[in-house]
């Protein structure tokens, strides 16, 4: 009988543990696909972090004073990931000191890729990028960036608060400099408004904020960073009428003294720039102001206008 006893604990012992393996076993099946994608994620996060720049600027001269003159000159370009179409060939751009230069175009004609080109993000494929004169590719990338400041369609803005998302524009600001840039870019009035003021988180990417909220913080961002040359991409096109109007005033102020580059389509952010470059397939192909270019009722800015004023009619 003992004997009898001592063989069915054995039996069930061996059938608990089979039954305790088959679970584990089946736990890690379920999360295999889990364990899979985590394991993709983790190759494609060295996979950047072990690529290799084309654009190198660790070494190089520092840019120290910057009156602010932009040129592009001979530019061709194309990017990397696109090899065989061609965005610029002898291309020529150039924006004086203190002055303001939109660039207005259909989609795909090339306006955001002249922001990119100026911030260095890629490289031409031939000609030069300079600053005051200087060849930007000899300068350090960190030393050229210091001194420009850019305000997007969709700011970039992080997972914490509203005082150290404006603080990213200049390290060791202090809070009445925060508080100023915020009052400067229109933005003080409705952080004072909010439960917790400077505080206030304002979630990923922004989520808690409204379109014109999140572009007002990205202003002040930019207001405290005090750059000489500023770059507008598409920033107020986003946004409904008020928050347009409000933003715009904004940008005005930021843009007072400063060389700016403005891409854009809408007529409210382009009208007073000091020069007006349309560009169509790559090419600039009228240039002038505002009250110049409106003249040529057969130019390509009038009709890019008058499409637009149509379309808001509609609406």
């Amino acid at each position: 009988m003992g004997k009898e006893l001592a063989s069915f604990k054995s039996v069930m012992k061996s059938f608990m543990v089979l039954i305790v393996t088959a679970l584990a076993m089946g736990e890690t099946l379920a999360l295999a696909p889990d364990l899979l994608k985590g394991n993709q994620m983790v190759a494609s996060v060295f996979e950047v972090l072990d690529r290799k720049t084309e654009v190198s600027g660790d070494t190089g001269e520092d840019l120290t004073t910057v009156d602010g003159t932009i040129e592009l000159r001979d530019i061709k370009f194309c990017y990397p990931s696109r090899p065989e179409v061609v965005i610029f060939k002898d291309f020529n751009l150039k924006v004086r000191s203190g002055k303001s230069m939109a660039l207005v175009g259909q989609s795909g004609s090339g306006k955001s890729s002249v922001i990119s080109l100026i911030l260095r993000f890629y490289d031409p494929t031939a000609g030069k990028v300079l600053i005051d004169g200087k060849d930007i590719k000899r300068l350090k990338i960190k030393s050229l960036r210091k001194h420009i400041g850019l305000v997007q369609q969709e700011p970039a803005l992080f997972a914490t608060t509203i005082y150290e998302n404006i603080l990213y524009g200049k390290e060791g600001a202090t809070e009445s400099e925060v508080i100023e840039a915020a009052k400067l870019a229109n933005a003080h009035s409705f952080i004072s408004a909010l439960p917790e003021g400077y505080s206030t988180k304002v979630g990923e990417r922004g989520v808690q904020l409204s379109g014109g909220q999140r572009q007002r913080v990205a202003i002040a961002r930019a207001v405290l960073k005090n750059p000489e040359i500023l770059l507008l991409d598409e920033a107020t096109s986003a946004l409904d009428v008020e928050s347009e109007r409000v933003v715009q005033q904004a940008l005005d102020r930021l843009m007072k003294n400063r060389t700016t580059v403005i891409v854009a389509h809408r007529l409210s952010t382009i009208k007073n720039a000091d020069q007006i470059s349309v560009i169509q397939d790559g090419k600039i192909i009228e240039q002038g102001t505002h009250s110049t270019l409106i003249e040529n009722k057969n130019g390509a800015y009038y009709k890019l206008i008058n499409i637009q004023q149509q379309q808001q009619q509609q609406q």
